[in-house]
Formats: structure tokens, C-alpha cells, sequence
């Protein structure tokens, strides 16, 4: 018997454009790069004998599923992902693909992010998802706002210090 699990809440299909590219970009490499050097190299191993005890085969099989996997995933991602390349309306207020700098209100420590969509984040560059519990909190906020963010160590407060919308 299987066990419930709730449906997933769907993420935002939001991306910029760079992102965009960059998961097309992907997509076309695995399919018409990675893909075929897998296949042929998967049919080398096949080609060596006994399948139940070829390491290189069952590797390759992997590595083939795994691709097949991503590629499946981006085919339906990106027909389905809107494209926002554009300032917005308000530039003085907190929207997607805003670059943020908030202050902790109570360390005074000031951090910068950047608002994208859900298939681009990376916290190294301080690209936080439109879906996060912060990124939801500061939505349109403006400069000298201040706003609490239900975060898994407890409710936080900030301030937006500056709100610019570039490249």
C-alpha cells in the first residue's frame, strides 16, 4: 500500500530571459550532445556480452534515464514558463527580477538578492525564488518598508534599504 503524499504546490512559471535561454541552451546540449554519446556508448558496452554482470552497461543505462528524465522535464517546462524581460510599472517597488538589499532589523546585518523564478535560483548569487517564504514577504514593498518573513528559524523583521531592477 502506498503511502498519501499532498500534491506538490506548483512554482511560479516565471523566468528571465537569461534564465530562459540557459535552460534551452541545456536542453539542446543534452538532447543533441550528451544523449547520442550515451547511446553510443551504451551500445558499445551492450555489445561487450553478459548484461547481467557489465558494470559499463548498467552505468550507461543510468546516466541514460538520467537525461531522458531532464530532457522530459524541460520539454514541458519551458513552453509552459513566461518570459519577463521588463522593468515594471513601479521600478521604486519590489516585483520580479528585482535586485533587493534589506537590513535585519535587529542585527543591522544588510544582505542582497535578487527575485527570479523558481528554475534559476542559486544562493551563492543571492538569487532567491519568487516562491520564497522572503521573496513573498518583501512583494511590493518599497524603499524604507519595513516587513516580517515567516522563516524556518522564527518570524524575522527587514528593511528594504534599495530596490533596482538592471540586467
Amino acid at each position: 500500500m502506498a503511502r498519501w503524499r499532498p500534491p506538490v504546490p506548483s512554482s511560479t512559471a516565471v523566468i528571465t530571459r537569461k534564465g530562459f535561454e540557459r535552460l534551452r541552451d541545456e536542453l539542446n546540449e543534452l538532447w543533441k550532445v550528451r544523449r547520442p554519446e550515451v547511446v553510443k556508448a551504451l551500445a558499445a558496452a551492450a555489445a561487450e556480452g553478459d548484461r547481467s554482470e557489465n558494470a559499463e552497461y548498467t552505468y550507461r543505462k543510468k546516466q541514460l534515464g538520467e537525461i531522458d528524465r531532464r530532457v522530459r522535464y524541460l520539454s514541458k517546462r519551458l513552453p509552459s514558463l513566461r518570459v519577463v524581460d521588463s522593468a515594471p510599472s513601479d521600478p521604486d517597488a519590489v516585483y520580479f527580477g528585482a535586485r533587493v538589499e534589506i537590513e535585519h532589523c535587529t542585527s543591522g546585518e544588510c544582505v542582497q538578492y535578487r527575485i527570479v523564478g523558481p528554475d534559476e535560483t542559486d544562493a551563492r548569487l543571492g538569487w532567491i525564488s519568487i516562491d520564497s517564504p522572503l521573496a513573498r514577504a518583501m512583494l511590493k514593498k518599497r524603499l524604507d518598508d519595513e516587513f516580517e518573513a515567516q522563516l524556518p528559524g522564527g518570524v524575522q523583521r527587514y528593511v528594504i534599504v534599495a530596490v533596482a531592477y538592471s540586467g
